[in-house]
């Protein structure tokens, strides 16, 4: 357990409730429309983010910041095989829960939870420990690369199967990041490269939709009632937000216009009810959270807390810049949903729980031991 002694970081603890409240507030009037059509009543979706995944959340990300951030190390097996376990069940059927030609959810009694969220923080937790215990055999593509390649493509795979390859690029690129913030040779990631793009590339021709949907990202205007609507309503939502926005709760296209406006548009809706310059408070704070993320893992102990803070920082951040980058069109839409505020409960719970960690890292760091 952590010395009581060492304080907490309340500037990063500041920035995540900053997000969380912002995410809430955007979510409650995102769901209204939803919410009425489907349960009656305004309020089901915005109770059930709160209760379920920030109440539960806030509870995960206070026990995280106690824990010492190396039992994750030391659990690591358990916490592999759990989370390959999870992902297989999720295509059981009376367990898996299918959305949308989608198996990502299990079922269990009224709990549901998408297990690919606790994939992405167990792939920090592997590369962060594999990096610190080959830290002189890294180079050495055999035993030093490959092992690793494997298990996070094993992952990978697991979660294309779902198939959701939103998901499976967010944990590739924070793989990635690490790998080279660890000091990979720089051939390794030419050669990563070029067989990524290929796999993409693959994958991308292989599903007629996503050709489609490639497509449609250079030429908007193509197919603006089939598979670009999305996107177009989404420009219209921002364009329409101008500089101070419609006003809060006052968006037109949540009305059934624009296709998940709780997920992965709710970007689009926080630029059309609250403008330009309120939205720029949310790229604020995403940054802040970097840069403060960033310095934990520079000023942390050891290479596994710097690994582990610089994963999850990167993840968060990632995550953050696709979703907005396609909802604004410079990135094909890929369905990844807006950290902290798109509802689902499993992944604010990931969010908030991942926070914990970085806060728990962050106590050490003032001893700045970096293990060379």
């Amino acid at each position: 357990m952590v010395n009581k002694k060492l304080k907490v970081d309340s500037s990063l603890l500041f920035i995540t409730l900053g997000l969380l409240a912002y995410g809430l507030i955007v979510l409650f009037s995102a769901s209204t429309v939803d919410s009425f059509a489907n349960f009656g009543n305004t309020n089901y979706y915005i109770v059930h983010q709160a209760m379920y995944g920030g109440v539960i959340g806030l509870l995960a990300m206070y026990v995280c910041s106690k824990l010492d951030y190396h039992l994750w190390q030391k659990y690591l097996p358990l916490l592999i095989f759990v989370s390959l376990f999870l992902l297989i069940l999720v295509k059981i059927p009376g367990l898996g829960f299918s959305s949308g030609g989608a198996s990502r959810w299990i079922h269990i009694g009224s709990i549901s939870f998408q297990p690919a969220e606790m994939a992405k923080l167990v792939i920090i937790f592997y590369l962060a420990s594999w990096i610190d215990k080959k830290r002189g055999d890294l180079n050495n593509f055999y035993f030093g690369l490959l092992p690793s390649l494997c298990i996070v493509g094993l992952f990978a795979a697991l979660i294309l199967w779902q198939p959701d390859l939103g998901t499976m690029l967010v944990l590739l690129l924070v793989a990635f990041f690490m790998l080279f913030a660890a000091g990979i040779n720089w051939k390794y990631f030419f050669y990563g490269t070029v067989v990524g793009v290929l796999g993409l590339g693959l994958l991308i021709k292989i599903e007629p939709y996503r050709v489609k949907r490639l497509t449609t990202f250079f030429n908007p205007a193509l197919d603006p009632k089939g598979i670009s609507y999305q996107i177009n309503q989404a420009l219209l939502a921002i364009g329409s937000g101008s500089w101070w926005g419609l006003g809060y709760g006052l968006s037109r296209q949540k009305h059934n216009y624009l296709p998940e406006v709780m997920n992965d548009s709710i970007f689009a809706i926080l630029g059309e009810e609250l403008g330009f310059f309120r939205s720029l408070i949310v790229l604020a704070l995403f940054l802040a959270l970097a840069i403060k993320g960033y310095n934990i893992a520079k000023n942390a102990p050891d290479t596994f807390g710097k690994m582990v803070a610089f994963g999850i920082t990167s993840w968060i951040t990632i995550q953050a810049l696709i979703n907005m980058a396609a909802i604004i069109n410079l990135l094909p839409l890929t369905g990844i949903p807006l950290p902290f505020f798109s509802f689902g409960s499993t992944a604010l719970i990931a969010n908030l729980a991942a926070i914990g960690i970085l806060l728990n890292i962050s106590r050490y760091g003032h001893r700045k031991k970096i293990v060379q």
